[in-house]
């Protein structure tokens, strides 16, 4: 699946269509990182699972819903998100914004 892969990342980065922050963490945020997204609204499980270490969620836009896909990965006590967005040019601002607050929660 395209969009279901590992991130290569090794240090936070935001671009025009996402984000990506990488920090340090353990299998507990991990897991309050899996529960966050799931409760956020619109967003559901598209592939993996936290025993794969790699979680990929879909978050769709409230008035036209756009997919806006997030990946999360938990590996050597590192954890990656990269959230991105799916059609066009720009996401102005919404992905890093999802990563700032999920990052900020799981604190």
């Amino acid at each position: 699946m395209r969009w279901h892969q590992p991130i290569e990342a090794t240090a936070d980065a935001t671009f025009a269509i996402g984000a990506i922050r990488v920090l340090a963490a353990d299998t507990a945020r991990f897991e309050k990182t899996d529960n966050v997204m799931r409760a956020l609204p619109r967003t559901q499980l598209l592939a993996g699972s936290l025993e794969d270490g790699l979680v990929t969620y879909v978050t769709r836009s409230q008035l036209w819903g756009f997919p806006d896909y997030t990946t999360v990965q938990f590996e050597n006590g590192t954890l990656k998100l990269f959230g991105r967005s799916r059609f066009g040019r720009s996401d102005l601002g919404v992905n890093a914004a999802r990563l700032t607050q999920v990052v900020a929660t799981i604190k």
